[in-house]
């Protein structure tokens, strides 16, 4: 399945955090290019992994970046899920959310780095994939590179403390496992200008 402007897609919390994956996703997303769902257990489990990494941070603006998120996306907080979770199976027990959340949202779309932990056979009765971000996004930049690098570009702008070119970003996407959407944007969007 090609991903379009109807695509539904699942943000697990390991692409929310870290920030760069996260802000790529939801600015392709503003876009129009998929709807973004997640959960508030999703939401706590990514604030709850990075403060666990940067004490440095608080809480309470971090709770502003999810209060951000779903102002931004007002339809992607899933909110009637949790009955469903103790009636499904996956690898890692925690993870059921995951997968009741998307259930509940309509999701064609698990997007998560533990691609493992979400088997096709599992996901496949509910009509849901689990795919990794790279695959994801590089399959919306094939189907329309003009808004995905719109989106790149405009996401690159906001970055303002520090300001960070549009170089130092593909290689922060490429430290974090993105290698193919990296690659588009630097070929089309980058050094087409």
């Amino acid at each position: 399945m090609i991903p379009d402007s109807k695509t539904v897609a699942l943000l697990d919390a390991c692409v929310l955090y870290p920030a760069p994956v996260r802000d790529l996703l939801l600015s392709v997303a503003d876009e129009g290019l998929f709807n973004p769902v997640w959960s508030q257990t999703i939401q706590d489990e990514w604030i709850n992994n990075l403060l666990q990494n940067r004490q440095d941070l608080k809480r309470e603006n971090l709770i502003e970046t999810t209060r951000a998120m779903n102002n931004a996306f007002p339809l992607a907080n899933i909110l009637k899920y949790k009955p469903m979770i103790h009636k499904l199976a996956l690898p890692d027990e925690n993870d059921r959310h995951v997968l009741a959340a998307a259930i509940s949202g309509k999701a064609q779309f698990i997007i998560t780095f533990n691609i493992k932990d979400f088997p096709f056979k599992t996901l496949a009765p509910h009509n849901i994939k689990s795919q990794h971000p790279d695959v994801f996004l590089s399959g919306l930049f094939d189907t329309n590179p003009e808004l995905v690098c719109e989106a790149f570009i405009k996401m690159v702008k906001r970055l303002k403390n520090p300001p960070i070119n549009p170089d130092k970003v593909l290689s922060m996407f490429r430290s974090l496992t993105l290698i193919g959407i990296t690659k588009k944007l630097e070929e089309y969007c980058i050094r087409s200008d």
